[in-house]
């Protein structure tokens, strides 16, 4: 498109409504520049908007928004590599059951994925889809496995059949849910679309090779309908790279918008180990949804932790909010502990305070989510910074001890920090957080 920010300013109505999700109008327009919001989101752009802006306005991979409040999203990107800024959108796992299952283990799986709970460097993590599948001739049962699926976990779902009929069927039951059909042929993908729009669904397409699909994308897109995830058919792991990769270069790097949408995968079961495999070749590589074939609470796990790494922003350090934090249940006599407001300092310090059987307070000052070393190089954490932080947040008043135990890293800024800290005693700590234990059986138990 090659307008800026400013030039699409003057197409918008300058109302600054905020019902585009932005504060501005020439936020959004700063958004739409980036291709990282669609002109659809603004509920009063003009004919002339739309004529000038169009599609060209769109992210170069489509944002599909999933679940009846739509706060599960996939696709949005814009960069090919993680460093040349950052993913946007996380793959989203999902776990899978069969009409044809036991019930047990039907009733077994959806529990696990709606109460399924990790806690990472102070995110919530969850299963986010379930993955519905008719293997039988029982339309009905699929059917009601779809509905049960959904009043269980609540979770957007991945709905497959090969019957378009019970698609259809179970769209309907499941309608407002904004859910994915799958898959949409070229033969039924005009029955589906259909499915889809009464009912408020997203539909996944799928064809031999990228030509063919292409042609089904490019099909419906004239036809106006435009929510689709792309589902490649391929029969290797070697496969599934090449193709996942040539459909994202060629929607970044050639604007080409027939494939330019997120894409969906099932994981066809071959023994756990494998199933990771292929599960982590989709995170890694640009899978929109990951179907998983059973519940495993460590593949989960490893899996989440993964995606959580690949889909950090690499220019923002993740951090945990500045203040004097309650490690147990503290006394005002209980010991202080400072560190900085990395997250995964900040809970792998939390986290060896607690092992040590003691309550404590830990001081995390603002370090702009640095770790020690690196924040004490930059000037972040040094005794000034830490000694005006205490005073700032008020701790002389909640605690009446006046030992502070520091960093073993950075034992040099210890004078500094008795000068910013009159009548305080500054205790050098161990290097590793692996060694608080031992430090604190010798040092504080004793004392």
């Amino acid at each position: 498109m090659g307008l800026t920010g400013l030039q699409i300013q003057k197409l918008l109505p300058k109302t600054n409504c905020k019902e585009c999700g932005s504060n501005t109008c020439l936020a959004f327009a700063m958004k739409l520049a980036a291709k990282k919001a669609e002109l659809s989101q603004c509920p009063y752009a003009s004919e002339e908007a739309k004529r000038v802006l169009g599609a060209a306005s769109e992210p170069p991979v489509k944002c599909i928004e999933l679940g009846s409040d739509r706060t599960l999203q996939l696709g949005g990107e814009t960069v090919l590599y993680r460093h040349e800024k950052t993913f946007v959108h996380q793959t989203a796992l999902a776990v899978n059951v069969n009409e044809t299952d036991p019930q047990e283990l039907i009733d077994s799986t959806l529990g696990h994925v709606r109460d399924y709970v990790m806690e990472r460097v102070g995110e919530t993590l969850r299963v986010d889809m379930v993955g519905v599948t008719q293997l039988g001739r029982d339309a009905h049962g699929f059917v009601e496995l779809c509905k049960k699926a959904w009043d269980t976990a609540q979770r957007p779902l991945v709905i497959r059949s090969a019957d378009p009929e019970a698609l259809v069927a179970a769209a309907e039951a499941v309608k407002g849910t904004r859910s994915v059909l799958a898959c949409a042929l070229s033969e039924t993908a005009g029955t589906l679309r259909q499915a889809a729009e009464n009912f408020g669904h997203v539909l996944a397409v799928t064809a031999p090779d990228l030509d063919a699909l292409v042609s089904v994308t490019t099909k419906l897109r004239e036809e106006g309908f435009n929510d689709l995830i792309l589902c490649f058919q391929t029969y290797s792991l070697s496969e599934q790279f090449q193709t996942n990769s040539i459909a994202r270069r060629a929607a970044l790097k050639d604007n080409f918008r027939p494939l330019g949408y997120p894409s969906l995968t099932f994981v066809k079961p071959q023994g756990l180990l494998e199933d990771t495999v292929l599960a982590i070749n989709e995170i890694s590589k640009y899978g929109g949804v990951c179907v998983l074939p059973s519940f495993d609470p460590a593949q989960i796990a490893s899996l989440m932790t993964l995606r959580l790494n690949i889909y950090t922003d690499p220019q923002k350090p993740i951090q945990v909010e500045p203040r004097a934090y309650e490690i147990g249940e503290p006394k005002p006599d209980s010991p202080v502990f400072v560190t900085t407001n990395f997250s995964l300092t900040y809970f792998i310090v939390s986290g060896e305070i607690e092992n040590c059987g003691i309550s404590a307070w830990l001081v995390v000052p603002e370090c702009e989510g640095m770790s020690v070393l690196t924040a004490w190089a930059a000037g972040k954490f040094s005794g000034a910074t830490i000694g005006k932080f205490v005073k700032e947040i008020g701790l002389e008043n909640r605690v009446s001890t006046r030992e502070i135990i520091i960093p073993g890293y950075v034992s040099q800024i210890s004078g500094e920090l008795e000068e910013n800290l009159p009548n305080w005693k500054v205790t050098v700590g161990p290097q590793e957080a692996a060694d608080l234990e031992s430090f604190v059986r010798a040092r504080l138990t004793t004392s």
